[in-house]
Order: structure tokens, then C-alpha cells, then sequence
């Protein structure tokens, strides 16, 4: 069955457009009337004004102020118009309804103003003598070709809106009436209309709104079947296409968010249009946030923006490592262009790869091998000179054949001891990464104990106090063996460099969520400069003094390491002249 055109039902339309004309023309030709109206009223005004100009004649009768000011009042009640008589300065010479002595300058008023360049001033206003609005009109006397005064004559607009009143009431009556037929007309159409349009608005929600399996109904007509045909075809498409992309979407989220490099797409415009979250990471950005902004905007570091702003001029994918952050940060950059099949440019793809670890792990492993070579080459070359002397004849010298034995002896045992600091720090290092590292909850008292009692001869040997206080009942996870060796690198520390007749206390507190033992000594102290890299392996604060007390330089490093594999750390305060103190921060029971 053929289904009725649409244009049967648009039809009743032409009809409502008839009646909104008639009403525009109605409105167009009420408001020509009044201007016509208006018009005229001005016209009738300047005419009344004419007729005082030509009884005041030439300048001579302006000059007797009570004459004119008479002829005002008598001509203004016989016309019933307001009349007034300016001079050129803006006094009133005559007036219908004041007494012009009481009157302001009328200088200012916008029609007198016009009726001074010689042409006719018009103007509608509220007058605050009469306190209504006012119709004025000012004519120009001219005498000798010279403007001697301004003749001005005003009505009341109350009488032409009256009688504006009058006409709108009859057009209101005549737009009521029109209003109740297009309403009816309007309503019938709507009925018509609004049902089958009602449901394709609801369909085309549903699919906004990304409901794409509920079809539309076929409504009646067929236009209008036509496109609700052709919205459920798109909306077949739109879902296999979105399915499509959410899959592809999901794919790229989760390859992106894996991804340990920043990876950021930036285009033509500069605008960031692509951030994952290790690049978000890397910038120190909102990746919601800083989606759509300009690249200069996000990026703070100088460095990184030049690199990005190089990738954005170049055509060939550059590489290099930049540094963020004030040089904290070491990032290896590389930047390629996004083209399109066209070879068009579509902006700049750039991968961050934080390498500030390596770096720093490449520059500890170059500055441990020159420490070590440092440290063993010493007392290598120590062995191997004393070797030489005594071979060339020094052994047949039985007195300085023993005391260069001696030395070659000392050099020895400090070769073996930095080999067993090597090794323990290494085996330490092992174990932790292995996870072969077990801590129990236990009392620490006995341990710390333990560690003083290692170090008590060489303390009286240099007349030195090592005092522990620790609550017995103190627990926390330890491993006792290693806990004790990191005491007693600490504690050893502590009384080679005090003086002697010291003190070096030893303490032990539970403090919030950490158990700390601290090692406190009266000792010289460490400038602040040295600190943060007093547990370096190798660093020492005075060489020359650290090998005299027969250091290794790898104590502290051990402590460090020692504190690690507890997950926890070790700190240090020193004041120099005053001490210092070594704290070991544990996890408790």
C-alpha cells in the first residue's frame, strides 16, 4: 500500500504561515501609524511655533521680556500648546506655564541645540518642569541672517497615547481572535506531526546516547519511513564500527598503559592529543588534564621543550638524552613525525625512557672501580716496593729485614680486610635480591648487646664509655647477625674518631610505626657538605685520617645496605665540634 506523501500533512502549514504574516503586517502597520502619527503632531507643533516667530519679527521685539513672556501665555492657551522663547545663551524669555526668572538654561536641551544650527529640533523627553513626557518642537528666529532666539512648542504625549491606546486595544482584540484560530490550527498539525517525530527524537537519543540495538518504528508516512529506515541502517554501522573501535581503543589503552617509556602525541598545532601514564609520570601532569593543551603550557623544562620543538621543525626521527628537573632526572628522548598516507604532516610522536637510574648505577659502578683500584693499589704498591727492597739486600739487614716485614704484613692484612668488606657488602647485596634475607620478631636488646661487647677492648683501649640504653622488652624484625655487624661498624666508627675519656651511648626506642637504635658519639663531627654522600663505598670524609685508623672506607656502605634489607634505612645528624649520631630506622614487632 503506498503510504501519503509528507506534503498532505505540511500542507495546514502554509496556513499558520499566512496568519503570522497577517500579524507582522498588522504590527508593521500600527507602528506606521504611529510614526505617522507622531509626524504629524510634530508638524502641527512647528506651525504653532511659526506663528509666535512671526509675531516676535526681528530681534528688537526679543529685547522687551515681558512682552514676549505675555505673548506666550496668550498664545499658549489659545492653542492649547506649551510656548516657550529662548535667547541664544540658553535663557528663557517667555514661557506658557512658568515664570522664565524661575526657569534653568535651557542651553543643553537637544532640540534647542538643533534649532541653533538652523534647522527644526525635534525631541520627545520627560520634562521635569511639567513631570510628564513632552513632544518639543524649536523653530530658529533669525534676524539679519543672524539666529536671534528659538521659538519651541511642546504637547503632552499623554494625549497621543490615548489615543495610541485606543488603536493597539482593537488590534489586541483582532490578534486575540487570530491567536485562538492558529492555536486550533496548531494543534491539529501537532497531533499530526508530533507522534511519529516524538519516536524518531526518542530513537535518535537512544542512539546518541550509544543504545543502538532497539530499531525505530516505521512510522506511517513516507518520507518519514524513509528516514527512520536509513537511522536504523546507521545505527547497524555506527555499532559494528564502535565495537570495532572500543576493541582497538582497549588494545591501544592497555599496550600504552603497560609501557614503561611516556609516550606523548602532539599535533601540528602543539597541542597534546595523546599522554599514557608513565609520560604523565614523567611530566608531572594530569593525563586528563593536560589532554588538548598546548605542549609549552605543560612542559616546564627548557631542555625537554627544545627537544620537542626540534622534533616538530625536523622531518628525520631524532634521539637524545635530555636532563629534567634540574638535572635530577636523565630522560632518553626519541622523536618522530606522524604523517598521513599523503605524506602530510600530523605532528610529532615522542618516547621518554627514564634512564636516570642507569646513570647512576654506570656512574657508581665507574666510581667503584677507580675507589677499588685506589684503595688495593695502595697497599699493593706498599707490598711491592718493601718485596724490592728486601730482594736487593735489605733481607741480609735482619733489623729493617723485620720491620719491613712488619709493614708488608700490616699492607696485607688491610688488603684482606677491604677483600671480606667486598665480599660481605656483595653477599648482603645478594641475599637481599634473592629475598635468602629472614627477619624474626625479637627482643634487640641482647643483639645491641652483643655488638658493644665486640667493640669493648679497642673502646678501653682508647679509655672510651660504650653505654647502652634499651628497654628489654623492645622488639622488632630483625636479623640478628646482620644487625649486629651494622652496630658494630657504627659503634667501631664511634670510638675510632672520639677522643678519648668519651662516652658513646647506644640507644634503642619504639617512635610511632619504627623501632630506632641510634649510635651517639662525642667525636669531632661532619661537616654538612659531606653527609649526603657519607655512605658511599669508598667516600671518606679525611682520607688521610680514615686509613690511619686502618678504615676501608666500605663500613658505612654495609650499614646502608644492612638497613635495606630490614626495609628499613639508616640516617645520620652531625654537628662538627659536637658529635654525631647514627640512627638505624626498623620495623617493628
Amino acid at each position: 500500500m503506498r503510504r501519503p506523501k509528507l506534503l498532505w500533512h505540511l500542507f495546514p502549514f502554509f496556513l499558520l504561515v499566512t496568519l503570522v504574516t497577517l500579524v507582522a503586517v498588522t504590527w508593521y502597520s500600527a507602528r506606521s501609524w504611529r510614526l505617522f502619527y507622531l509626524q504629524q503632531t510634530a508638524a502641527d507643533l512647528e506651525t504653532r511655533a511659526r506663528l509666535v516667530e512671526s509675531r516676535i519679527g526681528e530681534r528688537a521685539a526679543l529685547e522687551n521680556e515681558a512682552w514676549v513672556d505675555k505673548l506666550c501665555k496668550d498664545l499658549g492657551k489659545t492653542t492649547s500648546t506649551r510656548l516657550t522663547v529662548i535667547l541664544p545663551s540658553g535663557k528663557v524669555l517667555g514661557d506658557t506655564e512658568e515664570d522664565p526668572g524661575r526657569m534653568d538654561n535651557h542651553g543643553d536641551r537637544p532640540e534647542f541645540r538643533e534649532a541653533m544650527t538652523g534647522r527644526v529640533g525635534v525631541a520627545t523627553r520627560f520634562s521635569f518642569t511639567l513631570g510628564h513626557n513632552q513632544m518639543y518642537v524649536a523653530v530658529p528666529v533669525k534676524g539679519r541672517d543672524k539666529i536671534v532666539g528659538v521659538v519651541r512648542a511642546s504637547l503632552p504625549m499623554t494625549a497621543i497615547d490615548q489615543a495610541l491606546r485606543a488603536y493597539y486595544f482593537q488590534i489586541v482584540l483582532g490578534g486575540v481572535a487570530i491567536a485562538l484560530v492558529v492555536a486550533l490550527l496548531s494543534f491539529f498539525i501537532s497531533r499530526r506531526l508530533s507522534d511519529p517525530l516524538e519516536n524518531l527524537k526518542r530513537g535518535a537519543l537512544r542512539f546518541a546516547q550509544g543504545d543502538l540495538s532497539r530499531k525505530l518504528p516505521i512510522p506511517t508516512t513516507d518520507e518519514l519511513a524513509s528516514l527512520a529506515e536509513v537511522l536504523n541502517d546507521m545505527a547497524g554501522k555506527l555499532e559494528d564500527r564502535i565495537n570495532a573501535l572500543i576493541r582497538q581503543g582497549q588494545m591501544q589503552e592497555a599496550v600504552l598503559s603497560s609501557m614503561i617509556e611516556g609516550v606523548l602525541a602532539i599535533d601540528a598545532k602543539q597541542r597534546l592529543i595523546a599522554l599514557n601514564r608513565a609520560g604523565a609520570r614523567l611530566l608531572g601532569v594530569d593525563p586528563e588534564a593536560a589532554l588538548d593543551q598546548n605542549i609549552q603550557e605543560i612542559v616546564q623544562d627548557s631542555e625537554l621543550r627544545w627537544f620537542i620543538n626540534r622534533t616538530l621543525s625536523a622531518k628525520d626521527p631524532i634521539e637524545r638524552e635530555v636532563e629534567v628537573n634540574k638535572g635530577e632526572q636523565i630522560l632518553q628522548a626519541h622523536g618522530t613525525s606522524l604523517r598521513d598516507q599523503a605524506g602530510t604532516s600530523l605532528g610529532v610522536l615522542i618516547v621518554l625512557h627514564d634512564v636516570t637510574h642507569l646513570r647512576r648505577l654506570e656512574h657508581v659502578r665507574r666510581d667503584f672501580v677507580a675507589n677499588v683500584s685506589h684503595e688495593l693499589k695502595t697497599p699493593i704498591t706498599s707490598i711491592k716496593g718493601f718485596v724490592e727492597t728486601l730482594l736487593a739486600g735489605a733481607i741480609r739487614e735482619p733489623e729493617n729485614a723485620e720491620n719491613f716485614l712488619r709493614i708488608i704484613a700490616r699492607q696485607t692484612e688491610r688488603l684482606n680486610e677491604i677483600i671480606d668488606d667486598l665480599l660481605s657488602l656483595s653477599r648482603i647485596e645478594k641475599d637481599a635480591e634473592r629475598g635468602q634475607i629472614f627477619l624474626t620478631a625479637q627482643r634487640i636488646k641482647g643483639v645491641l648487646a652483643a655488638a658493644i661487647e665486640v667493640c669493648e677492648p679497642k673502646a678501653k683501649a682508647r679509655e672510651i664509655a660504650v653505654n647502652l640504653h634499651c628497654p628489654d622488652a623492645l622488639r622488632a624484625r630483625v636479623n640478628a647477625p646482620l644487625l649486629e655487624q651494622a652496630l658494630v661498624n657504627l659503634v667501631d666508627n664511634a670510638i675510632k674518631y672520639s677522643e678519648r675519656d668519651r662516652e658513646v651511648r647506644v640507644e634503642a626506642e619504639r617512635s610511632g610505626p619504627e623501632v630506632i637504635v641510634r649510635v651517639r658519639d662525642q667525636g669531632s663531627g661532619i661537616a654538612p657538605e659531606h653527609l649526603p654522600r657519607l655512605f658511599e663505598r669508598f667516600y671518606r670524609v679525611d682520607p688521610g685520617r680514615s686509613r690511619q685508623f686502618g678504615g676501608t672506607g666500605l663500613g658505612l656502605a654495609i650499614v646502608k645496605h644492612i638497613a635495606q634489607a630490614h626495609n628499613g634505612k639508616v640516617t645520620v645528624a652531625s654537628t662538627p665540634g659536637k658529635g654525631s649520631v647514627f640512627s638505624l630506622h626498623l620495623l617493628p614487632d
